[in-house]
């Protein structure tokens, strides 16, 4: 199949699914009390919420220049900053490409191995020419995204447990009852079926890859690339100040839960929700984000609104209102933010 159509079978997919999802989740709210509950809304605090996401961006940047660093020290803080942004607009294009469109524009921007060897080079010495390769070759820039991305996943299940662990009464049924319980039920033995058979196919192409590296140019590219993204993926053993993406993640995770508690603040019947209610909401909505519709529309603003009803009794539209600010107000960021890094890019190159 052509790729571009390819391409947009799975955007019209993803597009598709958003939509349902923004059909249920406003499905039976009333539009007057809708506009009423905005109205009455105190707009600093979602200004708060903005300002705190902004801040995570610049953290996120930050912690991830830790891990690019061993690969090429010249990474500018700059340059993670605006493909962390530019990123996020690709998202809100198709789902999940953002990630790959950051990764290749760090590798635009690295250093070549030519000016490496340059920048060390003695007057007195032999100068020996690099091959001209980027240090952060897409490969190794990839993995570091790999990495960066599977410890924010580890983070969000340790919060979700800490959540489970100490009040288990208030929001284990919600985990257990509507999102684990409905998600086993599609897990039927037939699908374990063809994901152990994907297992086995994948594990079969892999053995034959490895097996005809030498032997074959396009077996041993994908070899080579497999071995860029490890090398990416380990570069968390060769940071220099690793104490740095431990404080950045910390940091990171402290802005999401302020953007989540700003939000509360901000819809005055929701005032009274505490530290620990305002943590549930950001490990509900982030699982939300997980799933892949263009810019999470759809399905944060139904997993949000469910929470808090079943939680706390509050009204599946006023829910959908929290939602809505909370998830419009990240968009807006998100678009600003990468809208003015892509300006500045463009005009730095022109």
């Amino acid at each position: 199949m052509n790729k571009r159509v390819s391409n947009i079978i799975k955007y019209t997919l993803s597009l598709a699914v958003a939509v349902v999802l923004l059909y249920f989740s406003f499905k039976g709210v009333k539009w007057s009390d809708f506009v009423k509950g905005l109205d009455n809304c105190r707009w600093e605090f979602i200004l708060v919420s903005m300002v705190g996401g902004v801040v995570a961006f610049y953290l996120r940047g930050l912690r991830w220049r830790e891990l690019l660093l061993p690969v090429d020290p010249s990474t500018k803080r700059s340059t993670t900053f605006n493909a962390i942004n530019i990123g996020y607009l690709a998202n809100f294009v198709f789902p999940r490409i953002g990630e790959f469109v950051r990764c290749g524009f760090v590798t635009k921007n690295s250093a070549s191995d030519t000016t490496a060897s340059d920048s060390v080079a003695d007057a007195g010495s032999t100068h020996i020419a690099g091959s001209g390769k980027k240090l952060a070759s897409y490969d190794k820039v990839l993995g570091t995204v790999v990495l960066e991305r599977s410890w924010d996943v580890v983070v969000l299940f340790l919060l979700l447990l800490v959540l489970l662990v100490f009040d288990w009464q208030r929001f284990g049924g919600f985990f257990s009852e509507k999102m684990l319980k409905p998600l086993s039920a599609r897990l039927n033995f037939s699908l374990w079926w063809i994901v152990a058979a994907l297992t086995l196919a994948l594990a079969l192409f892999v053995w034959i890859v490895i097996k005809l590296r030498h032997r074959s140019k396009v077996c041993g590219k994908i070899c080579a690339f497999f071995v860029g993204i490890g090398q990416g993926i380990v570069s968390c053993l060769h940071m220099k100040h690793a104490w740095r993406f431990f404080l950045y993640t910390a940091l990171i995770w402290l802005m999401y839960w302020l953007m989540s508690a700003s939000i509360a603040w901000a819809v005055p019947e929701m005032s009274y929700l505490g530290p620990m209610d305002a943590l549930f909401l950001m490990v509900a909505g982030s699982l939300g984000w997980l799933i892949p519709v263009p810019g999470g529309f759809g399905a944060f603003h139904y997993i949000v609104a469910l929470a808090l009803s079943t939680i706390y009794g509050v009204p599946f539209s006023l829910g959908i209102i929290f939602a809505t600010l909370s998830h419009e107000s990240q968009a807006i960021t998100m678009i600003v933010c990468g809208g003015a890094s892509y300006v500045q890019e463009t005009l730095k190159k022109s």
